[in-house]
């Protein structure tokens, strides 16, 4: 007897730097989704871009090993994971950063005629690059900080006294298109600044210069296609100057978190409605955290979107929509939900033939 279960494949792992991440949040996937429900297939992406069919005690480690070379699980070459990928129901392409969110990995999956979680290609790749994103959140008059931005070829002559005197100090610098903070550097003089740029180019051709903005780090969780909702808000309260890649995901002590924020509800109720506004300004669907900054007078700053984000056991999506009254495993329900409807809307468009 044919089985009633959604099959769901998880991709993981990755050829970007958030590799380890997306292995955690993967493990977590797994502990989460209902197995009475669900037969689950996890297909790893190596940092070399090899793919592999991988047991679930592969992603206890930081590192998918190359294919052939690890004991922990069954390796594939791309040709023998993909026929195993066209048997899934769904896919959750639980990948953080380059090649996993930022439209790469979407258009494959399109391309093959798979529903997947998340965003679609144009939603994936705008989140993903910062540049592109603050100039359509200012196309839609939704408020964002001061920045600038330079190419790699323009950056010997990038003035750091201009920077300073435009937007004061200190100033962050950043890829333009890169995620969880990872290349972010705070910077308050000259040598760290070129120091922070020449990093900064080791991710993206693009750098970001952002100033910096007095205000609490409050985030929102979004889940939805054409009919989004918003969880309710937390606060991030960073230790150690400011919410790292390390705090955000390798230090549960790297940051404490208020959850529901401590917000009036006047202030809740914008934050919610500008985290909707956000992400459909951005083309989004399925699932997004929108961050923000909130100033003491009370408004609000758009500090980016994630199209993808973590699903560790501390990342503040799963756990702003289980405060929110929604589970983990029933918000994984959800998505699947959402990637299947939306796969079936666009299945019934019509294609162009010649």
């Amino acid at each position: 007897m044919q089985s009633s279960k959604i099959r769901l494949g998880v991709l993981c792992g990755g050829r970007s730097s958030e590799h380890e991440i997306s292995l955690r949040s993967a493990a977590n996937v797994l502990r989460a989704v209902d197995r009475t429900r669900y037969d689950v297939i996890v297909v790893g992406i190596d940092r070399a871009g090899g793919w592999q069919i991988v047991s679930e005690n592969a992603l206890a480690s930081k590192e998918l090993l190359p294919v052939g070379k690890g004991a922990a699980y069954r390796a594939e070459s791309l040709a023998g994971a993909l026929p195993i990928l066209m048997t899934c129901d769904v896919i959750f392409p639980v990948l953080h950063g380059k090649m996993g969110e930022d439209g790469t990995m979407q258009g494959f999956l399109r391309v093959l005629d798979l529903p997947f979680i998340g965003a679609d290609v144009a939603g994936s790749a705008v989140g993903m690059d910062k540049w592109l994103m603050k100039r359509l959140l200012v196309e839609a008059g939704l408020p964002i900080g001061r920045y600038t931005a330079f190419r790699d070829v323009q950056s010997a002559t990038a003035n750091f006294a201009t920077l300073r005197e435009r937007f004061g100090m200190p100033l962050y610098v950043k890829p333009a298109a890169q995620g969880s903070s990872v290349g972010v550097h705070r910077v308050e003089n000259e040598t760290d600044f070129r120091s922070a740029v020449e990093d900064a180019l080791r991710y993206d051709d693009v750098v970001l210069v952002e100033e910096a903005i007095a205000g609490r780090e409050v985030e929102c969780a979004v889940l939805g296609n054409e009919e989004p909702i918003a969880s309710l808000c937390g606060e991030i309260i960073p230790k150690g100057g400011f919410y790292s890649y390390e705090n955000k995901y390798l230090n549960e002590d790297g940051a404490a978190f208020e959850m529901p924020a401590n917000l009036p509800g006047h202030v809740m109720d914008r934050l919610r409605k500008l985290a909707i506004e956000t992400y459909r300004a951005l083309d989004c669907a399925g699932l997004a955290r929108v961050d923000f900054f909130l100033r003491p007078d009370e408004s609000i700053i758009i500090n980016e979107i994630n199209t993808l984000p973590g699903f560790t056991s501390i990342s503040m999506y799963p756990k702003l929509f289980e405060l929110s009254g929604l589970p983990t495993p029933q918000l994984i329900d959800r998505l699947v939900h959402l990637a299947r409807d939306r796969h079936v809307k666009q299945t019934a468009k019509k294609i162009d033939r010649v």
